[in-house]
């Protein structure tokens, strides 16, 4: 799940090796798009966060629904995907927009699917080649879509969860958006109630690395308390840095947790929904 930058320097040139570049940010999405056509990783090709890893915007159903699952592989076939390929996605923020590619090869039944640990800083920082030359297309891959239903839940799974404990809601999103004191991109401020806050950026290191598996098995065993992780439901603002904590988990081997994919942003979109705010 986790390739190091040695590592995939090794294979950069491998045809079985596929790299993606997610690199994005939420306030700018022609960000992602510049800082690849300023360099990237030789030979990977660009996977667009607002329309190759989500899907249509229906007005309720949050800020980055899930892609259908035939339009994901045809995306990933597109970029010489099958499945045998060794898939490398990397960002430049500590996984949140790679590990999203991640869960979705997951989510559609690929299982040679890794995130770039330390991602671009770390690529930089240990000497990895750059370039600003786009690959050339490869020659088609073929996915089959296996949509993974166990890997997602509904909001109604989540009503369920919260109101007759049928599972454990862990948000991804920074402490102080969580408690409600600030919401920076979504109208409603808060968080849904019975909620536990895990903020994705604690699953790594100060350069961006995962953090040990014996580590992160400690603090979400601490935090899950009975529950297991296969009745642990992940979200966030839209479903994006919640898969950091779904990858933290398989990387501490508590695997089998799922996606609220719709998230706060879809939470929020029908006023009867409750919310809860700690603002002390």
């Amino acid at each position: 799940m986790l390739i190091a930058p040695a590592r995939l320097l090794e294979n950069l040139r491998r045809p079985n090796w596929v790299v993606f570049d997610c690199r994005h940010d939420l306030t700018d999405h022609a960000r992602g798009a510049r800082v690849y056509g300023e360099g990237h990783i030789p030979g990977a090709f660009f996977a667009p966060v607002e329309t190759a890893l989500a899907g249509a915007k229906a007005g309720g159903n949050g800020r980055h629904p899930l892609p259908a699952a035939a339009d994901f592989a045809d995306f990933l076939g597109r970029h010489g995907v099958d499945e045998t390929t060794q898939i490398v996605a990397y960002d430049d923020v500590g996984g949140q927009y790679a590990a999203r590619l991640w869960w979705l090869a997951r989510w559609i039944g690929l299982t040679r699917v890794g995130v770039l640990d330390g991602g671009w800083p770390k690529w930089i920082a240990q000497g990895g080649p750059i370039t600003a030359d786009v690959p050339s297309p490869r020659t088609p891959g073929k996915s089959v879509a296996r949509e993974a239903a166990a890997m997602q839940r509904s909001t109604a799974d989540v009503l369920d969860a919260i109101t007759r404990a049928g599972g454990l809601v862990v948000d991804a999103r920074a402490p102080e958006r969580y408690r409600g004191q600030t919401e920076p991109i979504d109208r409603v401020a808060g968080h849904i109630p019975g909620a536990v806050n895990r903020f994705f950026k604690l699953n790594l290191n100060p350069d961006l690395t995962m953090r040990s598996p014996a580590e992160l098995r400690a603090e979400f065993t601490a935090l899950l308390g009975p529950w297991r992780p296969d009745q642990v439901i992940h979200q966030c603002g839209s479903g994006v840095t919640a898969c950091v904590n779904l990858l933290a988990m398989e990387h501490a081997g508590l695997g089998g947790s799922a996606l609220y994919a719709g998230s706060w942003s879809e939470w929020i979109a029908d006023t009867s929904r409750p919310v809860a705010r700690d603002e002390g």
